[in-house]
């Protein structure tokens, strides 16, 4: 079965535009393990807008399933993976300006830069996984690199998926099968939701790990955090 990763951040951006501690990041996510998820998501930005480099540090000891840090690969978010030290890093290459992220690694062109983050996080006996679109050349060369897995940038199925499902989907699932064949893992994230999760997941049976926060989190306003995680991971159980 596919697992469930939680991205907090959006609980982070809620507290921040209050201030206090309130709701309490830390707890948010004891929660949602308690309630099912197998992993927890950050991806602290250097403006720290959302999950603050502070929160990185006081989740690591908390957490009793795996622990996802995203990234781009900089010197200050590399101090801080190499302190915390999580289960899995994801490298992704935006911006410290980006609202979100909204693009994959070149991995051709950052190829050597990649390797040696690569190598250095495997010393560690931290998974890596890269942030990519579904471009062939750049899934063959993230296999290079030595990292463990990739992340597809799942973006364009959610946009495409309203208009035509097969459409969508297709790249996602050459794009995978590929990565599978160069003996890379396969995790997914980015726009994911209840309505067009299901449908990736049963294209895709062999994803890892799918890393979902903004809708998760929006529709537990709805129907509350723990029946939101209980529907989420319903949507991955597919026999």
């Amino acid at each position: 079965m596919t697992q469930l990763s939680v991205n907090i951040n959006k609980i982070a951006t809620i507290r921040n535009a209050r201030g206090g501690n309130i709701p309490d990041v830390v707890q948010v996510a004891k929660d949602c393990e308690k309630f099912g998820a197998q992993g927890i998501t950050v991806h602290p930005r250097p403006d720290e807008r959302h999950i603050r480099y502070e929160d990185v540090r006081n989740l690591r000891n908390q957490l009793k399933t795996e622990f996802n840090i995203e990234g781009n690969p900089t010197p200050q978010f590399m101090r801080l993976v190499l302190e915390v030290k999580p289960h899995q890093v994801t490298l992704v290459p935006d911006a410290a300006s980006a609202l979100t992220s909204d693009a994959g690694w070149n991995t051709i062109v950052h190829q050597k830069f990649l390797r040696d983050i690569v190598q250095g996080m495997k010393q560690l006996g931290i998974r890596t996984s890269l942030f990519v679109g579904t471009e062939v050349r750049f899934i063959e060369a993230a296999a290079t690199t030595g990292a463990d897995r990739i992340e597809l940038y799942t973006g364009p199925y959610a946009h495409e998926y309203p208009k035509n499902k097969e459409t969508a989907v297709h790249p996602f699932r050459e794009a995978a099968k590929l990565a599978q064949s160069l003996g890379l893992g396969i995790n997914a994230g980015h726009d994911l939701s209840l309505e067009n999760l299901r449908y990736l997941i049963g294209q895709i049976s062999f994803i890892d790990e799918v890393s979902i926060g903004h809708a998760l989190i929006s529709d537990a306003l709805y129907f509350g955090l723990e029946k939101t995680i209980q529907m989420y991971l319903n949507e991955l159980n597919i026999k």
